[in-house]
């Protein structure tokens, strides 16, 4: 069952670039699966892959019509993020809004993240 709370949600951008993506893939696609892991200089990076399915323990958000599983480890790091596609006369890229960022490194690749307050995920989900 989907929880009550999003942990993150999605701009119109980062939906239509989702949608561009999942129905470009080889294989039935359920939705994105996002997380984060230790790494780069600054510590975490976030990790994004196709889900073919919702993993046991995963929350899953659906938001303008696509579905997000989230680590379990990672909703902690990710409560209040807003998930984005920007495009930039060199790049176009997902920028995560997260609110629990501290830092980023110069490349932009890798990120300093604190976990938000457990006690703020309990009373999201009351």
């Amino acid at each position: 069952m989907a929880p009550s709370f999003k942990v993150m949600s999605l701009t119109e951008a980062a939906a239509a670039r989702i949608k561009g993506i999942m129905a470009d893939a080889e294989r039935p696609i359920a939705g994105l699966r996002v997380g984060v892991r230790n790494g780069g200089c600054a510590g975490m990076s976030y990790t994004m892959e196709y889900a073919e399915d919702r993993k046991p323990g995963e929350d899953m958000i659906e938001d303008k019509g696509v579905r997000v599983f989230i680590d379990p480890k990672a909703v902690l790091f990710l409560l209040g993020t807003e998930m984005d596609f920007q495009t930039t006369k060199l790049s176009s890229q997902f920028v995560f809004n997260n609110p629990n960022q501290t830092s980023a490194c110069g490349c932009g690749e890798s990120v300093a993240i604190t976990p938000a307050d457990p006690n703020a995920l309990a009373s999201a989900h009351a």
